[in-house]
């Protein structure tokens, strides 16, 4: 089934209409506000840093432009005034999603929900920006608006500084995080890794390593992070459960469903970068991981847990200019699995599994305004009917196989700067260890392949 003419037709009226009403705003706004850079001085597009945004996010979101006359208002939305003191931003993600097939066996409309609809995806509010001379934030509520709900997103606070001589430049601080590699200063970690955004009521396969936002918003981390030299950079620390004082890093998340770990799951970043042309080229070759042990019912945190260790090896390189963008990112990611409290629970056939990730895309972008990107997804592992034959229509693994792979095309328009308009196709090879019957219902791995089209706009 196709997207009609009308509907079509409503989706530019939109468009034209939303964009008239939203005003001058840049990606995370209240940045650009403060610092009075464009976004694409930061972002390669946004969100993909570039060397000035790793620099912004290492030095804990404090840079401001200087207070031409006057004072600084409380709030402000005015990109050419003084930095506000609170400073808050917004974006709204409106979107539409068509899977090639939602007739196989076994389907009904639960399994495809908004096909084919325009639907608010996402509405995001931000508190994001300088606090002192020496912190600053990155806090985000979001809407869902596929489940209508609402809970605490990704947040970042940090405390940072500086040391600098004539042989040594060191950047310092600490990060206060609600999921792993979110502090992370690189577009190779999952955080924020590609695709940059996506469908949300598309089938996507049932494996995914922990550290690929298994643990988002239920957690809370510290850790310690230095770049010297420009050269190398550094982070080490720990994540534990987001309960009592901390539970706030998980407001408005369902505790029924949400991880509990047993203790602290340390969490560590090592990258090498090197940077030239005066910040026109770049690249980095890096290595991140994380170990947790967690409880299979978070309901029940008690007896034997799931031990869980992903380590990963990344690289990226990126080529900017105003005329023409490049860049480049892979990572991989290997976890070993020992699934104590799981097995003992009848939860797993397997009582050690291992899992295989791998992500890498390419992108480029002409005058920031016409962009192309092409990524390839692969999920490896051990089969474990306990973990995946769960004998469900699309969702479900008739092998017991975890094994999915896919290519991502992605076009992008930015007919201003701060506004996007992405058409993204997803085509799977193969869904959840098969190419065909991958569900025991005869659904093949095509048959989740994804139009999607989204307006994202910053408020």
């Amino acid at each position: 089934m196709g997207i009609s003419s009308n509907r079509l037709a409503f989706l530019v009226s939109f468009c034209v209409a939303l964009c008239s009403a939203i005003g001058d705003a840049r990606a995370v706004p209240s940045f650009a506000r403060q610092t009075g850079l464009e976004c694409v001085a930061c972002h390669l597009s946004w969100p993909e840093l570039t060397t000035v945004g790793r620099q912004f996010k290492l030095g804990g979101y404090t840079l401001i432009k200087p207070v031409v006359s006057g004072d600084r208002p409380l709030i402000s939305f005015d990109s050419d005034g003084n930095p506000p003191l609170i400073p808050l931003a917004g974006f709204i993600q409106a979107a539409v999603s068509h899977t090639a097939n939602t007739g196989t066996a076994g389907t009904d409309g639960s399994n495809f929900p908004k096909q084919n609809a325009l639907a608010l995806q996402q509405l995001s509010v931000f508190l994001a920006g300088r606090i002192s001379e020496h912190a600053g934030g990155f806090v985000q509520w979001t809407y869902d608006g596929i489940a209508h709900h609402s809970s605490i997103d990704n947040t970042d606070l940090r405390l940072a500084d500086r040391y600098k001589n004539d042989s040594l430049d060191v950047m310092y601080g600490l990060s206060l995080t609600n999921n792993p590699a979110m502090s992370d200063i690189y577009n190779t970690t999952p955080v924020w890794g590609f695709p940059f955004t996506g469908s949300a009521v598309a089938p996507t396969p049932a494996a995914s390593t922990l550290i690929e936002g298994g643990l988002a918003q239920q957690v809370a981390g510290l850790t310690a992070y230095s770049m010297w030299n420009r050269t190398l950079y550094a982070e080490l620390g720990g994540y534990r459960t987001a309960s009592g004082a901390l539970s706030v890093f998980r407001a408005g998340i369902d505790p029924s469903g949400a991880a509990v770990l047993d203790g602290i799951a340390p969490y560590w970043r090592l990258a090498l970068q090197h940077e030239w042309d005066e910040g026109t080229q770049s690249a980095m070759v890096g290595t991140f991981g994380l170990t947790a042990k967690k409880y299979p019912d978070p309901t029940a945190p008690t007896g034997p847990t799931d031990r869980f260790r992903d380590v990963g090896v990344d690289a990226q390189y990126q080529y900017v200019t105003d005329a023409h963008r490049f860049s480049g990112q892979v990572a991989y990611i290997r976890e070993n699995q020992n699934l104590n409290g799981t097995f003992a629970g009848g939860g797993s056939q397997n009582v050690n599994n291992r899992l295989n990730s791998l992500n890498s895309k390419l992108t480029y972008y002409y005058q920031t305004k016409y962009g192309a990107s092409l990524g390839y997804q692969r999920t490896q592992g051990s089969s474990d009917a306990g973990l995946y034959t769960t004998g469900q229509a699309v969702s479900g693994s008739a092998s017991g196989s975890p094994n999915s792979s896919a290519v991502i095309l992605e076009l992008n328009w930015l007919p201003w700067r701060d506004r996007r308009f992405t058409l993204q196709y997803t085509s799977y090879q193969k869904f959840n260890g098969a190419k065909t019957d991958y569900d025991g219902f005869g659904r093949n791995a095509k048959d989740n392949n994804t139009l999607y089209f989204l307006m994202w706009f910053p408020l």
